[in-house]
């Protein structure tokens, strides 16, 4: 069997223990790679861990399962599909991040494939996908990296959460079944569901702020019964340059469920001034997104939470 080992790099103004420290946290990955809408932990032990990715392709939300293993003394994260898609026999590869001074890194990204059946033509497909697909992820994953390792103060998390006294699985459905939330959310207009993979769904909504302006995002979501839905959006508000967030839902033992939205995003300090007029900064886009998406979120939480309790 052939075995096809390529190569590809680039140099990242940033500091190599933070480059490392960015790739080897899966949960910046939805910010770090454009395509990557949520990655979980399936097994972890060590410096060896199986993770699940799920990122849009073509315009559809696709999902596969990895094992890595993570080298910080070696600066190195080595990582193998467990199952990869035709025409694809095998796929893995490393992660190779290398100091260049204090603050520039070379990020070397190295794959090794082999075809189905060794033939030629799929070969040289997989050939094509892995070096224009790498041409294009690293300058994204360049950007990403130096935009987070500089910028912390633009990047928010926060989170807002209601005690429930009924099921996870009400509570699940109701954010789950986002096509009925123009009836029952008072704050969103109109909404389009699409859900072409059961538990992969697209989300564009309208939504109406207080103020009565509108403004209209597309997410996509992934949704694990009855436990979370995490998204990322994809059209976004003027003020975020990323938003991603998940909605959990976990029952105690006193039967109660806590269930909690939880959002990231960073600020697109180029439009401050546009949206909160010339006076505003940082901390004003922060306080006004805090602002705002928590309070749909907490809407969202107390109508689920009467309309679970109303179903005991």
């Amino acid at each position: 069997m052939t075995t096809r080992e390529v190569e590809h790099e680039i140099t990242v103004a940033a500091a190599a223990k933070d480059v490392y420290r960015l790739l080897a946290e899966v949960e910046n990955w939805p910010r770090l790679f454009p395509p990557n809408v949520y990655v979980e932990y399936l097994q972890r032990q060590g410096d060896r861990e199986r993770i699940r990715i799920w990122a849009t392709a073509n315009g559809e939300a696709k999902n596969w399962v990895s094992r890595r293993h993570l080298d910080p003394e070696g600066l190195r994260i080595t990582f193998q599909q467990e199952v990869s898609s035709p025409p694809i026999a095998e796929m893995g590869g490393t992660w190779v991040i290398e100091p260049q001074g204090t603050e520039e890194t070379r990020l070397r990204l190295l794959h090794s494939y082999r075809a189905i059946d060794d033939a030629p033509e799929s070969l040289a497909w997989i050939d094509e996908a892995v070096d224009s697909n790498s041409r294009a992820e690293l300058p994204a994953l360049k950007a990403g990296l130096e935009e987070a390792a500089r910028t912390a103060e633009l990047t928010l998390s926060f989170t807002d959460s209601v005690r429930v006294e009924g099921s996870a699985k009400d509570l699940y459905d109701f954010i789950n079944e986002a096509d009925r939330w123009v009836e029952r959310l008072p704050h969103v207009g109109s909404v389009e569901l699409t859900e072409d993979t059961p538990g992969l769904q697209v989300l564009r909504m309208e939504t109406v702020a207080r103020d009565g302006s509108a403004h209209t995002t597309e997410s996509v979501r992934v949704c694990l019964p009855h436990q979370r839905i995490a998204y990322k959006q994809t059209t976004l508000p003027a003020l975020m340059t990323l938003h991603t967030g998940n909605w959990q839902f976990e029952e105690g033992e006193d039967g109660v469920v806590t269930a909690t939205s939880q959002h990231t995003v960073v600020v697109d300090p180029e439009n401050i001034t546009k949206i909160l007029g010339r006076d505003a900064g940082v901390e004003q886009a922060r306080e006004f997104l805090r602002d705002v998406l928590g309070a749909n979120s907490r809407a969202t939480l107390d109508h689920a939470k009467r309309y679970a309790e109303a179903r005991r």
